[in-house]
């Protein structure tokens, strides 16, 4: 093995030392990050389905990596539908604010001004997305950009099972919330399905969008769609008082971005 891989298992085994676990792929993430100087996180497509957010570094990569998914937009949606690494050296950018309208100017709200995102896979084979966030405006060097490379890459070793798929106990490798923040969504899909007649994929589509008006993690919706607090019914939604308050001030924030 290379020295510079070596260098990268073995950050990630310290952690899991250090925690007394076995090894996992947040530990991989959690490495990344440290190695970065970044916040980390990474998004899996379980069952050959739609890339999901399974874990994240901190709440504020765990935020814009949930709203890259539901605004179906970011470096992270497009390292995914397979265009190899994307860079976003520097989101204040009229380039960046261009190809990114939406999401852009919530990361700089945010204090995010660079966001990396890698695949997770082989060739043709994509089982997820590892993406960094970074406070600095600023290109990765040549060796940063490889370790990260390196750190998907055993992020992708601890994934998959010698049937190069997920393996059975993947759960216990990601973290406890996984499994059931995947087991809501996809429960309030189908009750979203059923209440307007739709599509599952549509409802999923629905479901996005009411939370990215809602300035809520998708999540949260899905939890409220499954406790009844939340009905798509009358097929148009959950009624103005059910948004979180906070998604003024999420406007706010984005306005006063757009206006510098």
């Amino acid at each position: 093995m290379p020295p510079r891989a070596v260098g990268v298992w073995l950050s990630i085994t310290s952690l899991a030392r250090g925690e007394g676990t076995p090894v996992a792929i947040r530990h991989a993430v959690m490495a990344c990050a440290d190695a970065l100087g970044a916040e980390a996180a990474l998004l899996l497509a379980p069952d050959h389905g739609p890339y999901e957010p399974v874990f994240a570094t901190g709440a504020r990569s765990d935020e814009l990596t949930d709203l890259q998914t539901t605004l179906g937009e970011g470096p992270a949606v497009e390292a995914g539908a397979g265009q190899g690494p994307v860079l976003g050296a520097d989101l204040r950018t009229a380039g960046s604010r261009a190809r990114w309208p939406q999401f852009a100017p919530v990361a700089l709200a945010r204090g995010i001004a660079a966001v990396f995102a890698v695949p997770v896979g082989s060739g043709a084979a994509r089982l997820g997305v590892l993406c960094l966030y970074r406070e600095q405006a600023e290109e990765l060097t040549r060796d940063q950009l490889d370790n990260v490379l390196l750190y998907a890459d055993a992020a992708l070793l601890l994934a998959l099972d010698d049937r190069g798929g997920l393996a059975p106990g993947s759960a216990e490798l990601i973290g406890p919330s996984f499994p059931e923040r995947r087991a809501e969504v996809h429960q309030a899909t189908g009750m979203v399905s059923v209440q307007v007649g739709i599509s599952v994929t549509d409802a999923l589509v629905m479901l996005r969008a009411c939370a990215y008006a809602a300035g809520r993690p998708i999540a949260e919706i899905a939890a409220d769609v499954i406790g009844r607090r939340l009905s798509f019914a009358d097929g148009h939604g959950p009624a103005p008082g059910l948004l979180d308050r906070n998604d003024d001030q999420n406007r706010a924030d984005t306005n006063e971005m757009e206006g510098q």
